[in-house]
């Protein structure tokens, strides 16, 4: 089955509203209140959808931001069934600071099609499209990945580049990477961006690589499933507390492996509007009583790859 294909355009309408809420904020230092304007457009407008909605992959607690929360039932209570993962505002300091990268989100799927990943971190791995399915893999060395992705891109692995997020738990792969001669670009926060970019022809990235918050893992892989890249993704548990959030949530193992097709089933959507500038769209535009929104919308079974900018009355 397939989700309709009218939902794409209000589903663009729902991160257009939500970019704009966090851009009322842009630059004022403060990202709890970006957030929640983020967050306040985003339920609104959901809940004007024909659909019956749940949110399977919400706004975590580590922020302690207004959430729209996972269990959360969205929407008018008739249409399509469809489960949602969103964040309404992916780079939160970077809009309370104005720098680049920030978006709002969200993926949709029919029902019990996304993996219910809980508000911990994730270990990722993911690159492009047109790669033999499931080169690469967590277990390996970052040596054995490059060489490995370096033999199907036919590219020599100093011209090979990697994305990797800016932290002391990325030491080992950053010098491993720099041994071999590998190219790296680091981001400082918002790593659905530094995932999407393998895919998108206007970015240098071959591959993702390194730890980061598992809901956005589930994020990006809708993107890549749209996109025909991969990603394989494992669980990152700090305690017992997790673990059992984890298996609450239906994971079994928390050491278990997931491929882009396990954590995303069947068809997909995904829209991310910009709301600061960035390497894949531009940001929100104010114009007088209206403003300019650019998305990066994706409909998976439908075949819909576009980046479009619309003018929208404030």
């Amino acid at each position: 089955m397939s989700i309709d294909p009218a939902y794409l355009n209000k589903f663009i309408e729902v991160t257009e509203r939500a970019a704009f809420g966090a851009y009322r904020h842009i630059g004022k230092g403060d990202k709890k209140l970006a957030d929640k304007g983020a967050v306040d457009e985003m339920r609104y407008q959901l809940n004007k959808i024909d659909m019956i909605g749940q949110i399977v992959i919400g706004e975590g607690e580590m922020d302690e931001a207004p959430m729209l929360y996972i269990g959360e039932k969205v929407g008018t209570n008739k249409g399509q069934v469809l489960d949602i993962a969103l964040d309404p505002l992916e780079g939160t300091n970077f809009v309370a600071n104005n720098l680049p990268n920030s978006f709002s989100m969200i993926a949709v799927t029919e029902k019990n099609n996304i993996l219910s990943a809980p508000d911990t971190y994730m270990e990722k791995i993911a690159i492009g499209s047109n790669l033999p399915n499931n080169l690469l893999d967590l277990d390996n060395t970052v040596g054995e990945n490059i060489e490995l992705l370096s033999k199907a891109m036919n590219k020599k692995k100093n011209d090979i580049t990697a994305c990797v997020l800016k932290r002391p738990r990325h030491e080992n792969i950053i010098n491993e990477l720099k041994k071999i001669g590998v190219k790296i670009e680091f981001i400082t926060d918002g790593d659905v961006y530094g995932v999407m970019a393998v895919c998108d022809e206007k970015s240098p990235i071959d591959i993702y690589m390194g730890i980061g918050g598992a809901p956005e893992g589930v994020l990006a892989a809708a993107a890549l499933s749209c996109l025909g890249g991969q990603i394989q993704t494992r669980l990152v548990l700090k305690n017992e507390e997790e673990a059992k959030r984890s298996l609450k949530m239906g994971i079994k193992d928390p050491k278990q492996k997931y491929n882009i097709n396990e954590i995303i089933k069947g068809d997909a959507i995904f829209c991310a509007t910009a709301i600061t500038d960035g390497k894949i769209i531009n940001g929100i535009k104010e114009e007088n009583d209206y403003f300019l929104a650019s998305t990066y919308a994706l409909h998976k079974n439908k075949k819909i790859k576009k980046k479009i900018t619309n003018k929208i009355k404030k």
